[in-house]
């Protein structure tokens, strides 16, 4: 059961979004909320920053750092004070934090004792990141130990989940989370596996027995597709169906979970409208 939401703010548009998710399912679950700013340490320590010390000619380069680091405290600070009175409004118990580090690293710890993390696709660096998934978030989930719920820009109310279930470790923990996410919040559960040339074709099965014991209102579908074609069959039966939920697992790939999430994960993260629930 979701009680401790971890929610990053850094004063994006994505970032307000994540928060109004984090309060609407706050509500649901009669969870806390608990809001974290991190002052990005390579802002202050990077070449960047020497750089543009430099060419201002200030003297010495510390001052400089000690200086850009207590305005952007004073800014995450304000950006708290906005989460707390967001969460006052809506009657949602919270707790505000502050970290300094590098941004990523330092969601994740935080992250210990939290049940899950939501966050927006992107954050305030945006128009400076390439792909369609911000450098943080995709860092983060592939380094905590935490489901990730990462959203978009906009806020839309959850009512048709979508679970992709292939069998695989962390397809079983979205399965579980996805069972108490549509238990809790009285919704219908859609479940489809993709079944490729050389996969077994019993995930349906075993995920009808595994739900059963919820009595959840659910479907299931199992697809056939060429092999390699898994992520865009799932991402076309989102879209088509009107889901505005998915539920998924990483793939697990041992030592080199940091640096490999597996294909359909991948794809999904960065092809997918709507809120994405990862776990590993």
């Amino acid at each position: 059961m979701i009680k401790n939401i971890l929610v990053p703010q850094d004063g994006s548009d994505y970032s307000s979004a994540a928060l109004l998710y984090a309060i609407w399912l706050a509500k649901r679950f009669r969870a806390r909320l608990k809001g974290l700013h991190v002052v990005d340490i390579v802002s202050l320590e990077g070449p960047f920053i020497r750089d543009i010390s430099g060419s201002m000619g200030v003297e010495p380069y510390l001052n400089f750092s000690a200086k850009m680091r207590e305005v952007l405290e004073a800014k995450g600070a304000e950006i708290l004070t906005s989460f707390t009175e967001s969460c006052g409004r809506e009657g949602v118990e919270c707790v505000e934090e502050s970290a300094f580090g590098i941004i990523a690293n330092e969601i994740c710890e935080k992250a210990r004792t939290a049940d899950l993390i939501i966050m927006g696709r992107h954050g305030v660096n945006e128009r400076f990141e390439h792909g369609l998934l911000g450098s943080v978030t995709e860092a983060v989930v592939r380094k905590s130990q935490r489901p990730v719920l990462v959203t978009p820009k906009t806020f839309k109310e959850l009512k048709k989940p979508l679970l992709a279930y292939d069998g695989s470790p962390g397809a079983a923990k979205a399965m579980h989370s996805a069972a108490e996410f549509a238990k809790e919040l009285g919704l219908p559960l859609t479940v489809i596996s993709v079944s490729t040339p050389g996969s077994g074709a019993d995930s349906i099965h075993d995920a009808k027995n595994y739900l059963k014991p919820y009595a959840l209102n659910a479907n299931y579908e199992q697809i056939p597709a060429p092999s390699g074609e898994a992520p865009a069959v799932i991402d076309k039966y989102y879209k088509e169906n009107g889901h505005d939920l998915l539920f998924l697992g990483a793939t697990h790939h041992s030592r080199l979970m940091e640096l490999v999430l597996g294909s359909t994960a991948e794809h999904l993260m960065r092809a997918a409208a709507g809120p994405l629930f990862i776990e590993r």
